[in-house]
């Protein structure tokens, strides 16, 4: 693989890439480009679209209402990301942008906001989510982009909760310390990860996760963790001890 140029400015665009493809990008990309960046006809950028990997590409044209880019070759072939899932009752504003940012940057394949009896936001911009899952893989030379679900109930996600993926429950109940124990000893196969709201989970919901089978209580030590770090927190044990950080 060729090693990943930290210099380089990275965009996410639809379109089948190939040797000379043009690929044409928004009026929104073409500011970034043109009037951030100060970029020209005639510079390079890297494209990626999720599914071919990474190219060098040429700016052929830019205008206000979008910019055409030729691809000149591939800089790195397309990665297969990490099979995990991240699950999570929705903040407000700026802290879900965060966290959703994390959690790609972290590994996440999927992002499933998940309403519980104690969220407290109640509306979800899912195409904001999409935005920043996009931002974080540009920025983090991420070549997938992690898939934004529509928003589910805990109650129907439980109820169809497929037997192979191991759910691990970030529990604040959890007895302290035994988190890479419980991590190694979870069974093989694929995972999610699950974070609750800021009040904590109902006891109810507590009782429903803990009797799903394979269920893994995670606890995240002795503080009581806010959302967004709870998360960058579960994402890291999990790609520690079962993850692509070994």
């Amino acid at each position: 693989m060729a090693a990943y140029e930290f210099d380089a400015v990275r965009l996410f665009a639809e379109g089948q890439f190939a040797p000379d493809a043009e690929i044409s990008i928004g009026p929104d990309a073409t500011n970034y480009l043109a009037n951030v960046l100060r970029l020209r006809v005639g510079d390079e950028v890297l494209l990626f679209n999720g599914r071919d990997g990474e190219w060098r590409a040429r700016i052929a044209d830019l205008k206000k209402r979008g910019a055409m880019l030729v691809l000149r070759g591939q800089t790195r072939p397309q990665s297969v990301p990490c099979d995990l899932w991240y699950l999570f009752a929705p903040l407000k504003h700026a802290r879900l942008d965060y966290m959703v940012q994390k959690a790609v940057e972290m590994g996440a394949s999927v992002l499933q906001p998940v309403m519980t009896r104690r969220t407290q936001a109640s509306r979800v911009n899912l195409e904001r989510m999409h935005a920043n899952a996009i931002e974080a893989a540009e920025q983090c030379g991420i070549l997938s982009v992690a898939e934004v679900r529509p928003v589910a109930a805990l109650d129907d996600l439980l109820a169809a909760w497929p037997a192979e993926r191991t759910l691990v429950f970030c529990d604040e109940d959890a007895p302290p310390g035994g988190a890479p124990a419980a991590l190694a000893a979870a069974p093989k196969g694929p995972l999610a990860v699950l974070v609750g709201p800021e009040g904590g989970f109902d006891p109810a919901e507590r009782e429903r996760l803990a009797a799903l089978p394979g269920v893994v209580r995670l606890s995240l030590g002795p503080r009581i963790l806010r959302a967004d770090t709870a998360a960058v927190a579960a994402l890291a044990l999990v790609q520690a001890i079962r993850g692509d950080w070994r």
